[in-house]
């Protein structure tokens, strides 16, 4: 087998800013902006207090270099406060993903700032970071074959985030070749998560892209410091992480076309705060919301792997249970014409409208799709008109797709009706030129424009969908 773990250290040790696109570079200035503005907003869920209260036990240290973001006054150790910031960003369901089914920017973002603000990093080393750890990220999960590897129970931020969030920290660290290695190695030891949550709805998922910076940060850090990690991460038959997630891995999709194919361009932005994997239904939903007569049938085409994730019976309980839910999703799409923070709110979760519809709908494995996805986050879904006939309305890339010629713009608008009602209309206006010249500003600035108060103590904040 090729040396993949050294030939990714030393392809990662060598990157710089100008070996990265022009467009590819603006498109991650961009999803940066998303992340920022989706941790901003999701700061004061409950389940971003906790991390945030752990991380801050012995109280916040004046003199740590890394802010967490919106407050003034609260600092951390960076990889501890890459940890929060990246709970934050993944509080809702509203931060990015790719089809390699992965979450990018709520690890990479935070990790590539918590340390570019400790080592007070330049621009350019900055934006050299984030193309290098989106395109680790999604490079390894497509190494374990995403749908396979779904299928084992794992959930691929957690097991994919640690050695994206290590590859961005290197480049920051300046780490040669052999230390990178070292801490993918470190990196890859501290992978995992389960996708048990979906069992209750619980919060664990929310901690994972969290954790993952947190490990990449700490991983990137101690190679740095003379720790080693295994060099043949990758290769190790026993033990290697290839082996250890995937039963079908494909080890090439690492390095293939590295410097020149660039994964994180493709990435997906949420216009809806529920599960990627259902974006697509929920786009056909609003497109037939018109012509459906309440009260009439639905079917739902899912091909296996998003049946499996996500087309449990819907029961009412928490917000991640409903955001899970393709039942749920479809169902608020239908009713309220929109799957936003207001539709996971514990009164509309419970609602009879949405529970009753929700358990109606018709869900269909659609082996055609099982060929496109994860591909093509695809589906289907057909209404029943008045006159008792069946109108389908199918998506091959949901709206928030790479493939959506007005992504950029519809970027900038989220951000900005995140970031309003936090900051005002002129701060909102302020961070977004500020994201969109990251290539010019320096960083400390902007997370300071970006301060908005101390996050509320628990019992404070609102329901979820407040």
């Amino acid at each position: 087998m090729e040396p993949i773990t050294m030939t990714l250290a030393q392809w990662i040790s060598g990157l710089r800013r100008d070996d990265v696109p022009a467009d590819v570079r603006a498109t991650l200035r961009l999803l940066a902006l998303d992340t920022f503005a989706c941790a901003l907003a999701g700061r004061s869920q409950p389940w971003t207090r906790a991390v945030r209260a752990w991380a801050l036990a012995p109280g916040s240290i004046p003199q740590a270099p890394s802010r967490i973001w919106g407050e003034p006054s609260g600092r951390l150790r960076a990889a501890d406060a890459a940890l929060v910031n990246g709970a934050a960003a993944h509080a809702f369901e509203l931060d990015d993903f790719h089809n390699a089914k992965v979450h990018l920017g709520a690890v990479v973002v935070p990790a590539v700032f918590a340390l570019a603000e400790s080592l007070n990093a330049a621009p350019e080393r900055i934006e050299a970071a984030l193309a290098a750890g989106y395109e680790v990220v999604i490079r390894s999960s497509l190494a374990l074959r995403p749908g396979l590897a779904r299928l084992q129970g794992w959930h691929l931020t957690a097991v994919c985030g640690p050695l994206g969030a290590a590859a961005a920290a290197s480049v920051l660290l300046g780490l040669d070749a052999q230390r990178t290695a070292w801490a993918l190695g470190l990196a890859g030891t501290q992978s995992g998560g389960l996708f048990a949550f979906t069992a209750d709805g619980a919060s664990s998922k929310r901690f994972h892209p969290g954790r993952a910076a947190q490990a990449g940060v700490m991983a990137a850090e101690l190679a740095s410091l003379g720790l080693s990690g295994p060099t043949q991460l990758f290769e190790a038959r026993d033990g290697g992480w290839l082996r250890a997630f995937s039963q079908d891995p494909d080890p090439a999709a690492l390095i293939d076309g590295l410097g020149k194919h660039w994964h994180g361009a493709e990435t997906n932005f949420k216009p809806y705060a529920c599960c990627g994997s259902v974006h697509a239904h929920v786009d056909a939903a609003l497109a037939l919301r018109s012509r459906w007569a309440p009260g009439r049938g639905v079917r739902v085409g899912m091909p296996k792997v998003v049946l499996v994730q996500c087309g449990y019976e819907y029961r009412p309980g928490t917000a991640l249970n409903a955001q899970m839910s393709g039942r749920y999703s479809v169902a608020a799409a239908l009713l309220d014409g929109a799957v936003l923070p207001g539709q996971f709110d514990d009164a509309r979760m419970r609602a009879a409208d949405v529970v009753d519809l929700a358990g109606r709908l018709e869900l269909v494995h659609d082996e055609a799709l099982d060929a496109l996805y994860p591909r093509n986050f695809c589906g289907w879904v057909e209404v029943q008109e008045g006159d008792g006939a069946w109108l389908r309305h199918a998506v091959l890339n949901p709206s928030g797709s790479a493939a959506n010629p007005a992504r950029s713009q519809a970027i900038a608008r989220k951000a900005e009706l995140l970031l309003e009602p936090i900051v005002g209309a002129a701060g909102a206006m302020r961070l977004r030129r500020s994201f969109e010249e990251l290539d010019a500003t320096p960083l400390r600035e902007l997370l300071a424009d970006g301060c908005v108060g101390e996050s509320v103590a628990p019992g404070e904040a609102g329901s979820p969908g407040a």
